[in-house]
């Protein structure tokens, strides 16, 4: 965490990350509404809708995808670590391998900038890479693909790119419900303590 930001409580319950979640309507990435096109609610349902057709039987990265951008309105005008922000809010009610993911779709997106010559980043996600750590390095890059939530990283990371679409229409949170509460059951059953190094 930033030295500079101050720590925030852990999402409790589903109910309260519905809230949480629903409060994201009409907050933006950046606090004056300069970076992507759709507010963090919208961005979240649409990366959440790519996932759950894309890799439907996982539905870990499918709430990742979800909830991947609180940390935008955690902690505001932390570019370089609001996937961290989001990742420890949610690790204690999703679980270590969702917060995990959650925290993971910055170095995957430094990933893709330095393997993938026809990445098409967005506007601001490109403005932001540089604060965010830049390409990675030829050992970064091997240090990645050996994670054994690589391919699921890079699933959330371009459906990432892919969900900043003006006026799509997507399933609402309600519809998330049931997931996110399988998730979170399956999190407490499992009693694993948050895993949250994104490497």
């Amino acid at each position: 965490m930033s030295s500079t930001t101050t720590p925030h409580e852990p999402v409790e319950s589903v109910a309260a990350l519905l809230a949480l979640l629903a409060d994201c309507e009409d907050v933006w990435d950046t606090p004056d509404r300069s970076g992507d096109p759709v507010d963090i609610l919208d961005h979240g349902l649409q990366v959440a809708a790519v996932l759950a057709e894309r890799c439907p039987h996982d539905e870990e990265l499918q709430v990742a995808g979800l909830v991947h951008d609180i940390g935008h309105h955690l902690v505001p005008a932390d570019e370089a670590g609001h996937g961290e922000h989001a990742a420890t809010a949610v690790a204690a009610l999703l679980g270590p391998r969702t917060a995990r993911l959650v925290a993971l779709h910055i170095p995957a997106k430094r990933y893709l900038a330095a393997t993938d010559p026809h990445l098409a980043l967005s506007p601001e996600s490109a403005r932001t890479l540089g604060c965010q750590g830049g390409v990675m390095s030829p050992e970064e890059i091997t240090v990645f693909e050996a994670d054994p939530d690589f391919a699921a990283a890079v699933a959330l990371r371009r459906a990432d790119d892919a969900g900043k679409v003006v006026g799509l229409r997507t399933k609402g949170l309600e519809h998330w419900r049931a997931a996110l509460e399988r998730v979170a059951a399956a999190a407490a059953a499992n009693g694993a303590r948050p895993v949250l190094d994104a490497g």
